[in-house]
């Protein structure tokens, strides 16, 4: 069995509902699993630190998720082009894995949401990749035999997944957004099932 590490971090439930279809993906690949786990929000005062456990939500994930399972989607809010401060504190504390090589030769693949068509989607999910090719990680994106890629007229990069709200920032996704995220999670599922 290949279990695949799906990490968010959400704020208005976009970002977290596009990882829960990278999960319905990864569970439709035979002989495959998800683990999907969160991060914390992060603050400039230090007044008291994180609960160990979210009021609500996936569980808060700990680098022994990354050690475990045998691959990752990663998914992050844009915020300026960039990902969420939140998740790059997170990748920041990764250092032991990557001195030990534990993320090395598994395959990865990065979502994003944002508000608007033009918000930075693209350099949002490029500059998720950038830790993981440090790690040493396969980059898996989409392929434009998948239809809904040219077909969409919302979010959906060959880079990644993504999800264009628009003014109602709000978390429904479209049929292409979904199908989309869900052949992500599909895609690094089969290579972590054939590294395998």
């Amino acid at each position: 069995m290949s279990e695949i590490l799906v990490l968010y971090y959400s704020r208005t439930g976009a970002t977290a509902e596009l990882a829960r279809q990278v999960c319905r993906g990864i569970e439709s690949v035979p002989g495959a699993s998800s683990r999907l786990r969160t991060v914390a929000p992060v603050s400039a005062e230090s007044e008291a630190p994180a609960k160990p456990v979210p009021a609500s939500g996936a569980p808060y994930a700990t680098l022994a998720d990354l050690r475990e399972t045998q691959g990752l989607v990663l998914g992050s809010p844009t915020r300026f082009g960039n990902m969420a401060a939140p998740l790059k504190y997170f990748l920041d504390g990764t250092s032991s894995l990557w001195l030990d090589g534990s993320l090395a030769g598994k395959p990865a693949g990065v979502f994003t949401s944002t508000q608007t068509q033009h918000g930075g989607q693209e350099t949002t999910l490029l500059s998720m990749m950038l830790p993981l090719l440090h790690h040493g990680m396969y980059l898996v994106g989409i392929p434009f035999t998948e239809r809904a890629l040219t077909t969409t007229r919302t979010g959906g990069s060959p880079y990644g997944a993504s999800h264009v709200a628009g003014h109602d920032a709000g978390a429904t996704l479209s049929d292409e957004e979904k199908e989309l995220a869900r052949v992500l999670g599909q895609r690094v599922a089969t290579l972590a099932r054939a590294l395998a």
